[in-house]
Order: C-alpha cells, then sequence, then structure tokens
C-alpha cells in the first residue's frame, strides 16, 4: 500500500471517518493512549514484584521407585 498516491490514502481516510465519525476516532486516540499506559503499568508492576525462585533440586532414587523402567535391560533381553 506504500505504492498509492495521496487520493488513494484520502479516499481511505473519507471511508473510515464516514463509518466510525469523527466522535468515535477523537474517543479512539484517548482509548488506546490509556491502554497503553495500563499496559506499561501492568508490566512495570509485575516485573518489579516478580522474585526470582531459589532453584530445587530433585533427587529420585531408582532402586525404590516403582514407575522407573531400565529401558536397556528390557531392549537387550
Amino acid at each position: 500500500m506504500g505504492s498509492f498516491s495521496i487520493w488513494h490514502w484520502l479516499i481511505v481516510l473519507l471511508v473510515v471517518v464516514l463509518i466510525f465519525g469523527t466522535k468515535k476516532l477523537k474517543n479512539l486516540g484517548g482509548d488506546l493512549g490509556g491502554a497503553v499506559k495500563g499496559f506499561k503499568d501492568g508490566m512495570k508492576g509485575a516485573m518489579d514484584s516478580e522474585t526470582p525462585a531459589p532453584p530445587q533440586q530433585v533427587t529420585i532414587n531408582k532402586s525404590t521407585d516403582p514407575n522407573t523402567v531400565d529401558v536397556e535391560a528390557k531392549t537387550k533381553s
């Protein structure tokens, strides 16, 4: 659409104004700005309150774990 002439863009603008009206277009800018500001504040608050959890070490004792299957022993026999 970058190759359109100025007349094409004016027609597109006219159609948008006819569909939405000038009052809705004015409110759209304020709504969009408020949404962006709210999103930034939310992300900033989430980053500030986020604390990394300490790493946890998991150990599994294979001799007592009934869900462990030794694949090598099953395929060789």
